[in-house]
Protein backbone atom coordinates (compact mmCIF):
# COMPACT_ATOMS: atom_id res chain seq x y z
CA UNK A 1 0.00 0.00 0.00
CA UNK A 2 1.35 3.60 -1.01
CA UNK A 3 1.63 6.54 1.24
CA UNK A 4 -0.99 7.90 -0.26
CA UNK A 5 -3.11 5.02 0.16
CA UNK A 6 -2.26 5.12 3.36
CA UNK A 7 -3.22 8.40 4.19
CA UNK A 8 -6.45 8.52 2.66
CA UNK A 9 -7.35 5.43 4.80
CA UNK A 10 -6.57 7.54 7.50
CA UNK A 11 -8.10 10.45 6.37
CA UNK A 12 -11.52 8.52 5.26
CA UNK A 13 -11.06 7.17 9.59
CA UNK A 14 -11.06 10.83 10.55
CA UNK A 15 -13.89 11.77 8.73
CA UNK A 16 -16.08 9.30 8.24
CA UNK A 17 -16.12 9.13 4.50
CA UNK A 18 -14.36 10.18 1.64
CA UNK A 19 -12.19 13.28 1.61
CA UNK A 20 -14.49 14.77 -1.43
CA UNK A 21 -15.77 18.59 -1.31
CA UNK A 22 -18.62 17.75 0.56
CA UNK A 23 -16.97 15.65 3.29
CA UNK A 24 -14.50 17.98 3.74
CA UNK A 25 -16.33 20.75 4.18
CA UNK A 26 -18.89 19.48 6.76
CA UNK A 27 -15.58 17.94 8.73
CA UNK A 28 -13.77 21.94 8.58
CA UNK A 29 -16.53 23.96 9.16
CA UNK A 30 -17.99 21.45 11.99
CA UNK A 31 -14.35 22.29 13.85
CA UNK A 32 -14.75 24.06 17.06
CA UNK A 33 -14.39 27.87 16.06
CA UNK A 34 -11.16 29.81 17.82
CA UNK A 35 -11.27 32.60 20.32
CA UNK A 36 -8.70 35.12 18.79
CA UNK A 37 -8.72 36.65 22.05
CA UNK A 38 -7.77 33.62 24.17
CA UNK A 39 -5.61 32.30 21.40
CA UNK A 40 -3.81 35.90 21.60
CA UNK A 41 -3.75 35.72 25.25
CA UNK A 42 -2.15 32.52 25.70
CA UNK A 43 0.43 33.17 22.97
CA UNK A 44 1.44 36.57 24.70
CA UNK A 45 1.56 34.54 28.25
CA UNK A 46 4.17 31.62 26.79
CA UNK A 47 5.94 34.29 25.23
CA UNK A 48 6.70 36.27 28.78
CA UNK A 49 8.02 32.99 29.93
CA UNK A 50 12.14 33.56 30.99
CA UNK A 51 14.55 30.58 31.10
CA UNK A 52 17.02 30.37 33.27
CA UNK A 53 20.64 31.52 32.52
CA UNK A 54 22.09 28.11 33.02
CA UNK A 55 18.92 26.58 30.20
CA UNK A 56 20.62 29.40 27.82
CA UNK A 57 22.99 27.33 26.09
CA UNK A 58 21.04 24.70 25.61
CA UNK A 59 18.53 26.94 24.09
CA UNK A 60 20.55 28.47 21.33
CA UNK A 61 21.80 24.94 20.58
CA UNK A 62 18.89 23.77 20.27
CA UNK A 63 17.46 26.85 17.75
CA UNK A 64 20.58 26.16 15.95
CA UNK A 65 19.86 22.15 15.31
CA UNK A 66 16.52 23.11 14.00
CA UNK A 67 16.96 26.09 11.46
CA UNK A 68 16.34 25.13 7.47
CA UNK A 69 19.05 27.91 6.94
CA UNK A 70 17.57 29.24 4.05
CA UNK A 71 18.14 31.21 0.34
CA UNK A 72 14.82 31.70 -2.04
CA UNK A 73 16.09 34.55 -4.36
CA UNK A 74 15.52 34.95 -8.02
CA UNK A 75 19.58 35.73 -7.76
CA UNK A 76 20.85 32.65 -6.55
CA UNK A 77 24.18 30.98 -7.67
CA UNK A 78 25.70 27.46 -7.00
CA UNK A 79 28.19 29.70 -5.57
CA UNK A 80 25.53 31.43 -3.12
CA UNK A 81 24.44 27.98 -2.28
CA UNK A 82 27.84 26.26 -1.33
CA UNK A 83 28.61 29.38 0.69
CA UNK A 84 25.44 29.04 2.54
CA UNK A 85 26.42 24.77 2.53
CA UNK A 86 29.22 25.89 4.38
CA UNK A 87 27.84 28.00 7.35
CA UNK A 88 25.26 25.57 7.64
CA UNK A 89 28.28 22.99 8.37
CA UNK A 90 29.91 24.99 10.57
CA UNK A 91 28.40 27.92 11.65
CA UNK A 92 31.13 29.47 14.05
CA UNK A 93 34.42 28.99 12.55
CA UNK A 94 36.07 30.29 16.12
CA UNK A 95 33.99 27.65 17.97
CA UNK A 96 33.40 23.98 17.04
CA UNK A 97 31.17 22.81 19.33
CA UNK A 98 28.23 24.85 17.51
CA UNK A 99 25.88 22.25 16.22
CA UNK A 100 24.62 22.12 12.68
CA UNK A 101 21.82 23.44 11.34
CA UNK A 102 18.84 21.05 10.27
CA UNK A 103 18.54 21.81 6.58
CA UNK A 104 19.49 24.31 3.77
CA UNK A 105 16.58 25.36 2.06
CA UNK A 106 16.84 26.04 -1.60
CA UNK A 107 14.85 26.56 -5.25
CA UNK A 108 14.24 23.01 -7.01
CA UNK A 109 17.54 23.53 -9.56
CA UNK A 110 19.93 24.24 -6.57
CA UNK A 111 19.77 20.85 -5.09
CA UNK A 112 22.43 19.12 -7.06
CA UNK A 113 24.64 22.29 -6.12
CA UNK A 114 23.83 21.92 -2.12
CA UNK A 115 23.65 18.36 -2.35
CA UNK A 116 27.39 18.04 -4.07
CA UNK A 117 28.53 21.08 -1.19
CA UNK A 118 27.21 18.60 1.53
CA UNK A 119 29.26 15.52 0.63
CA UNK A 120 29.50 13.43 3.77
CA UNK A 121 27.60 15.34 5.87
CA UNK A 122 24.28 14.98 3.90
CA UNK A 123 21.79 13.20 5.63
CA UNK A 124 19.34 12.89 8.60
CA UNK A 125 19.60 15.97 10.66
CA UNK A 126 18.57 13.94 13.84
CA UNK A 127 21.49 11.78 13.34
CA UNK A 128 23.93 15.40 12.94
CA UNK A 129 24.08 15.64 9.26
CA UNK A 130 21.89 18.43 7.27
CA UNK A 131 19.37 17.52 4.80
CA UNK A 132 18.61 19.12 1.61
CA UNK A 133 14.99 20.99 1.59
CA UNK A 134 13.43 21.99 -1.63
CA UNK A 135 10.58 24.54 -2.37
CA UNK A 136 8.39 23.40 -4.94
CA UNK A 137 4.78 23.19 -6.75
CA UNK A 138 5.23 27.20 -8.25
CA UNK A 139 6.72 28.36 -5.22
CA UNK A 140 5.38 30.93 -3.62
CA UNK A 141 2.03 31.54 -5.12
CA UNK A 142 1.38 28.03 -5.89
CA UNK A 143 -0.59 29.27 -9.32
CA UNK A 144 0.54 26.57 -11.65
CA UNK A 145 -1.11 23.41 -13.33
CA UNK A 146 -0.82 19.99 -11.32
CA UNK A 147 1.11 18.50 -13.60
CA UNK A 148 4.34 21.64 -13.37
CA UNK A 149 3.74 21.37 -9.30
CA UNK A 150 4.38 16.84 -9.51
CA UNK A 151 7.48 17.67 -12.27
CA UNK A 152 8.59 20.37 -10.15
CA UNK A 153 8.83 18.22 -6.99
CA UNK A 154 9.96 15.04 -8.86
CA UNK A 155 12.42 16.86 -10.53
CA UNK A 156 13.55 18.15 -6.75
CA UNK A 157 13.81 14.54 -5.28
CA UNK A 158 15.37 12.97 -8.70
CA UNK A 159 18.42 15.93 -7.85
CA UNK A 160 18.81 14.46 -4.09
CA UNK A 161 15.83 16.44 -2.34
CA UNK A 162 15.13 14.99 1.40
CA UNK A 163 12.43 17.41 2.13
CA UNK A 164 9.78 19.28 -0.14
CA UNK A 165 8.12 22.07 1.07
CA UNK A 166 5.14 22.73 -1.22
CA UNK A 167 2.66 25.56 -1.20
CA UNK A 168 -1.34 24.98 -1.27
CA UNK A 169 -3.48 27.17 -3.85
CA UNK A 170 -4.64 29.94 -1.83
CA UNK A 171 -7.51 30.80 -3.88
CA UNK A 172 -8.72 27.29 -3.84
CA UNK A 173 -8.93 27.03 -0.48
CA UNK A 174 -10.75 30.55 0.15
CA UNK A 175 -13.05 29.56 -2.46
CA UNK A 176 -14.13 26.17 -0.75
CA UNK A 177 -12.46 23.85 -3.12
CA UNK A 178 -11.31 21.80 -0.39
CA UNK A 179 -11.14 18.65 -2.61
CA UNK A 180 -8.59 20.08 -4.84
CA UNK A 181 -6.40 21.36 -2.39
CA UNK A 182 -6.20 17.97 -0.57
CA UNK A 183 -6.04 15.94 -4.04
CA UNK A 184 -3.15 18.60 -4.34
CA UNK A 185 -1.32 17.56 -1.35
CA UNK A 186 -2.10 13.75 -1.71
CA UNK A 187 -0.69 13.84 -5.14
CA UNK A 188 2.44 16.00 -4.79
CA UNK A 189 3.05 13.51 -1.12
CA UNK A 190 3.24 10.73 -3.88
CA UNK A 191 5.49 12.78 -6.25
CA UNK A 192 7.73 12.88 -3.27
CA UNK A 193 8.65 8.81 -3.61
CA UNK A 194 12.03 8.12 -4.40
CA UNK A 195 13.66 5.04 -6.69
CA UNK A 196 13.70 3.26 -3.77
CA UNK A 197 10.74 3.15 -2.08
CA UNK A 198 11.23 5.59 0.74
CA UNK A 199 9.81 9.32 0.54
CA UNK A 200 10.97 12.54 0.95
CA UNK A 201 9.32 14.20 3.63
CA UNK A 202 6.77 16.67 3.02
CA UNK A 203 6.09 20.18 4.58
CA UNK A 204 2.77 21.70 3.36
CA UNK A 205 3.15 25.68 3.39
CA UNK A 206 -0.21 27.10 4.20
CA UNK A 207 0.45 31.45 3.84
CA UNK A 208 -1.27 31.91 6.81
CA UNK A 209 -0.76 35.88 6.18
CA UNK A 210 -3.45 35.27 3.32
CA UNK A 211 -5.88 33.12 4.70
CA UNK A 212 -7.44 35.89 7.11
CA UNK A 213 -8.41 34.50 10.13
CA UNK A 214 -7.91 31.68 12.42
CA UNK A 215 -10.31 29.56 11.91
CA UNK A 216 -9.34 29.61 8.20
CA UNK A 217 -5.76 28.24 9.53
CA UNK A 218 -7.32 26.02 11.93
CA UNK A 219 -9.22 24.06 8.67
CA UNK A 220 -6.02 24.53 6.29
CA UNK A 221 -3.55 23.23 9.22
CA UNK A 222 -6.36 19.97 9.35
CA UNK A 223 -6.43 20.10 5.97
CA UNK A 224 -2.18 19.05 5.11
CA UNK A 225 -2.49 16.89 7.70
CA UNK A 226 -5.76 15.12 6.32
CA UNK A 227 -4.01 15.05 3.15
CA UNK A 228 -0.42 13.69 4.32
CA UNK A 229 1.54 16.65 5.17
CA UNK A 230 4.43 15.40 7.26
CA UNK A 231 5.00 19.03 8.03
CA UNK A 232 2.70 22.04 8.48
CA UNK A 233 4.32 25.17 7.66
CA UNK A 234 2.97 28.93 7.97
CA UNK A 235 4.57 30.88 4.99
CA UNK A 236 6.74 31.35 2.17
CA UNK A 237 8.33 34.28 4.17
CA UNK A 238 6.92 36.26 0.99
CA UNK A 239 3.84 37.63 2.16
CA UNK A 240 3.75 39.54 5.01
CA UNK A 241 2.31 38.59 8.19
CA UNK A 242 4.88 35.32 7.98
CA UNK A 243 4.88 33.55 11.26
CA UNK A 244 3.05 34.52 14.27
CA UNK A 245 3.78 33.43 17.75
CA UNK A 246 -0.56 32.65 17.97
CA UNK A 247 -0.74 31.15 14.25
CA UNK A 248 2.16 28.72 15.23
CA UNK A 249 0.76 28.18 18.63
CA UNK A 250 -2.86 27.46 16.47
CA UNK A 251 -1.07 25.13 14.68
CA UNK A 252 0.68 23.39 17.37
CA UNK A 253 -2.54 22.70 18.91
CA UNK A 254 -3.81 21.08 15.51
CA UNK A 255 -1.19 18.36 15.49
CA UNK A 256 -1.37 18.17 19.19
CA UNK A 257 -5.32 17.00 18.40
CA UNK A 258 -4.48 15.14 15.50
CA UNK A 259 -1.50 12.72 17.80
CA UNK A 260 -4.29 12.77 20.32
CA UNK A 261 -6.62 10.72 18.26
CA UNK A 262 -4.53 8.90 15.80
CA UNK A 263 -1.05 8.67 17.50
CA UNK A 264 0.42 9.98 14.55
CA UNK A 265 3.19 12.70 15.05
CA UNK A 266 3.39 16.04 12.41
CA UNK A 267 5.79 18.50 12.25
CA UNK A 268 5.21 22.52 12.80
CA UNK A 269 7.37 25.03 10.54
CA UNK A 270 7.45 28.30 11.42
CA UNK A 271 8.92 30.56 8.98
CA UNK A 272 9.39 33.99 7.84
CA UNK A 273 10.24 36.94 10.22
CA UNK A 274 11.61 35.48 12.59
CA UNK A 275 15.19 37.06 13.69
CA UNK A 276 16.39 37.55 17.01
CA UNK A 277 16.90 34.56 19.87
CA UNK A 278 14.32 36.38 22.22
CA UNK A 279 12.05 35.22 19.76
CA UNK A 280 12.99 32.42 18.50
CA UNK A 281 13.05 31.10 22.28
CA UNK A 282 9.58 31.77 23.04
CA UNK A 283 8.59 29.26 20.09
CA UNK A 284 10.55 26.50 21.97
CA UNK A 285 8.55 27.43 25.00
CA UNK A 286 5.56 27.21 23.21
CA UNK A 287 6.25 23.82 21.35
CA UNK A 288 7.25 22.82 24.92
CA UNK A 289 4.13 23.74 26.33
CA UNK A 290 1.78 23.15 23.62
CA UNK A 291 2.75 19.53 22.27
CA UNK A 292 5.85 18.64 24.94
CA UNK A 293 9.70 18.88 24.92
CA UNK A 294 9.67 15.54 22.50
CA UNK A 295 8.40 17.72 19.59
CA UNK A 296 11.70 20.12 19.86
CA UNK A 297 14.21 17.50 17.50
CA UNK A 298 14.07 17.91 13.53
CA UNK A 299 11.71 15.76 12.11
CA UNK A 300 9.43 17.78 14.55
CA UNK A 301 10.08 21.14 14.77
CA UNK A 302 11.93 23.92 12.46
CA UNK A 303 12.60 27.44 12.33
CA UNK A 304 12.52 28.45 8.67
CA UNK A 305 14.96 31.57 8.62
CA UNK A 306 17.63 32.88 6.57
CA UNK A 307 19.27 35.39 9.49
CA UNK A 308 18.37 33.62 12.85
CA UNK A 309 21.03 31.88 12.94
CA UNK A 310 23.61 35.00 12.73
CA UNK A 311 21.50 36.42 15.70
CA UNK A 312 21.81 33.06 17.93
CA UNK A 313 25.69 33.13 16.89
CA UNK A 314 26.16 36.32 18.90
CA UNK A 315 23.89 35.41 21.91
CA UNK A 316 26.54 32.37 22.13
CA UNK A 317 29.53 34.18 21.75
CA UNK A 318 28.37 35.95 24.55
CA UNK A 319 27.82 33.12 27.01
CA UNK A 320 31.29 32.06 25.85
CA UNK A 321 33.37 35.29 26.67
CA UNK A 322 31.08 37.49 28.46
CA UNK A 323 30.63 40.34 26.09
CA UNK A 324 28.95 40.89 22.52
CA UNK A 325 30.81 40.73 19.32
CA UNK A 326 30.16 43.16 16.42
CA UNK A 327 27.74 41.59 13.30
CA UNK A 328 31.69 41.47 11.41
CA UNK A 329 32.19 37.93 13.75
CA UNK A 330 29.71 36.07 11.91
CA UNK A 331 29.06 35.42 8.19
CA UNK A 332 27.19 37.86 5.94
CA UNK A 333 24.50 35.72 4.57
Amino acid sequence: MTTQELSRRSAVDVLGGEPDDATLRRFLHGLPGVDAVGLEQRAAALGTRSIKTTSKAWALDTIIKLIDLTTLEGSDTPGKVRSLVAKAKNPDASDSTTPRVAAVCVYGDMVGAAVEALGSLHGDPDDGLISVAAVATAFPSGRSSLAIKLADTAEAVAAGADEIDMVIERGAFLSGRYGLVYDQIAQVKEACRRADGSYASLKVILETGELNTYDNIKRASWLGILAGGDFIKTSTGKVQPAATLPTTLLMLETVRDWHRGTGERIGVKPAGGIRASKDAVKYLVTVAETVGEEWLQPHLFRFGASSLLNDVLLQRQKLTTGHYSGPDYVTID
